[in-house]
């Protein structure tokens, strides 16, 4: 799984959406932090569950 992010673009439309202005450097740092994050958490998200698997917990009362 090869896919690429528009991490900037991604990084914008938050900023509008959630009103918090970042100048350059910030925008930058958070780029790098997001990567490092999908980076992180792609073989997690690779990881092949069986069809009867839950993937969490399910709590009943």
């Amino acid at each position: 799984m090869n896919e690429t992010f528009d991490w900037p673009a991604y990084i914008r439309l938050m900023e509008q959406l959630l009103a918090v202005p970042l100048d350059d450097a910030r925008r930058a740092e958070l780029e790098t932090q997001l990567s490092r994050i999908a980076s992180m958490a792609a073989p997690l998200l690779a990881f092949p569950l069986d069809q009867r698997q839950e993937v969490a917990g399910v709590y009943r009362l």
